[in-house]
């Protein structure tokens, strides 16, 4: 890959950090790879501006969130950079800028750096790191979880190799349906939501389609997700339907418009990980299961069902920041229950 600020000046990133021969790549050419969103209209999206729009005015005001959004490559660079151009930036009291404005880097599925947001951030930021050897290594730095990116950059050494990084092991991703806790709220970074850690485990690409407090299953994101090209799909919106009785009428209704369209995909459903078992949590996880019992008996083999017990089994009644919300130790809990209903399912 050329460095264009070589050919046309427009291309040059301006940057305050003092490294001689530090070259500045734009992730949207080759052979940067992006994974979990895509580029509409100068900023990256999880799902189409239209379709957000359509679905409901939570949904529009999320869609530009970058949950599960990942950019990977191969360098050899002991120095790495980014120079991130961000908007709608995610501040909040109980959940880490780390996490809901920064990006952090793997080397592999090992963890390296968070790249740390100064806590004053307006719209963007940069952040490096230096490998104390060099060496050819596969690069995935995640997006923030609830921040808007309209542009990411990397700096390498000048002369470092840069390649694509290999292909995940599933063609097609997961995708994951749900609320605030799908999204990634509140993680301490983006690599340790559930999701992250289940990809790293299996090295599987996924959508984040979790929507904070507007996951609602609404008949215009039933019919965006049933088109999607997915390899599995996994759902849990327990805490945004607005009452049992939505819950009930929505609940089956997506499942069967999914299966409609996707007759032999694994289709995983979860309650609310919630370790406090009150009368309505058992009420909803009722309805839940309900669903997996009629599919069951319909003569479903790829269905499965997550109680939301399981889902805190590890972190018990420690692992949020406010008694829902999950804290890495809560999203590690969660992530080792659904690992161990994925770990017997073929994709």
């Amino acid at each position: 890959m050329s460095d264009l600020s070589k050919i046309d000046k427009n291309f040059k990133v301006e940057t305050s950090i003092n490294r001689k021969g530090l070259t500045f790549y734009d992730i949207d050419e080759k052979p940067f790879g992006i994974y979990g969103v895509y580029r509409e209209n100068g900023i990256y999206r999880r799902m189409p501006e239209k379709v957000a729009k359509s679905v409901s005015e939570g949904v529009y005001g999320l869609h530009w969130h970058t949950a599960g959004g990942r950019v990977r490559f191969v360098t050899d660079s002991k120095f790495i950079a980014i120079n991130a151009k961000l908007n709608n930036l995610g501040k909040m009291p109980h959940f880490p800028l780390t996490a809901s404005i920064g990006f952090d880097m793997y080397d592999g599925d090992t963890y390296v750096k968070t790249f740390v947001p100064p806590f004053d951030i307006e719209d963007g930021y940069e952040s490096s790191f230096e490998f104390s050897e060099k060496a050819k290594r596969v690069i995935t730095i995640n997006f923030p979880l609830y921040t808007g990116v309209t542009g990411l950059y990397i700096g390498l050494d000048e002369g470092a190799c840069l390649e694509e990084a290999p292909c995940y092991l599933n063609e097609k991703p997961v995708v994951y349906y749900g609320s605030s806790i799908t999204q990634g709220g509140c993680a301490s970074r983006p690599g340790t939501c559930y999701q992250a850690i289940i990809s790293r485990h299996f090295n599987y690409d996924y959508i984040n389609l979790g929507f904070s407090g507007s996951a609602k299953a609404e008949d215009e994101i039933i019919d965006y997700i049933k088109n999607l090209d997915m390899s599995m799909f996994v759902y849990d919106y327990d805490h945004n339907a607005p009452s049992a009785e939505h819950l009930s009428a929505t609940h089956e209704k997506m499942f069967k418009a999914i299966r409609e369209y996707h007759p032999d995909m694994p289709i995983i459903m979860m309650s609310r990980p919630n370790h406090i078992q009150t009368e309505e949590v058992i009420q909803r996880r009722a309805i839940v299961e309900a669903t997996y019992k009629n599919a069951l008996a319909s003569g479903d083999k790829n269905v499965y069902f997550i109680d939301g017990l399981a889902l805190t089994e590890l972190c018990g009644n420690e692992g949020t920041v406010d008694t829902c919300h999950p804290t890495d130790y809560g999203f590690a809990s969660m992530a080792q229950a659904v690992i161990k209903v994925m770990e017997d399912i073929k994709i």
